[in-house]
């Protein structure tokens, strides 16, 4: 049990019990953040405090601005990454390609995941028109 106050292991330690207003008030200070922001952390990310600190950062960081991105930041590429669903290395071409500004990189990616659709749908079909061609010859 996370609030015993008997049993002092290490995994008593690494849990945030939000039931003990001792322990908010710990976490909440430890973190530098409101109670109502922890309760909130607490219940994206669980009671882990290793998961709860790690989703604070997050929290924190990707505020810093929005219209902009920093390479040179790794948690703000991890950020944009996440944020548009690609690998680091696809998000460094993207913003070598256009530039720094989020806007420009979002739609970047959305225009190349558009046309890598397209080019999907369009080869499938010539694919199966071949298929179809083939299977004609065969039978004639």
């Amino acid at each position: 049990m996370a609030d015993n106050k008997k049993k002092r292991g290490g995994a008593d330690r690494g849990l945030i019990a939000l039931g003990e207003p001792y322990e908010v008030a710990y976490w909440s200070k430890k973190f530098k953040i409101t109670p109502a922001k922890l309760k909130a952390a607490v219940k994206k990310a669980g009671h882990s405090a290793k998961n709860v600190e790690a989703y604070i950062k997050l929290q924190k960081h990707k505020a810093a601005d929005r219209a902009r991105i920093a390479m040179s930041q790794p948690y703000e590429v991890s950020y944009w990454s996440k944020k548009f669903k690609v690998t680091p290395a696809r998000l460094k071409a993207a913003v070598a390609a256009v530039g720094h500004s989020s806007k420009n990189v979002g739609a970047y990616l959305a225009k190349g995941k558009a046309t890598k659709k397209a080019k999907k749908k369009s080869t499938s079909k010539t694919v199966r028109k071949t298929a179809k061609k083939r299977a004609r010859k065969k039978a004639a």
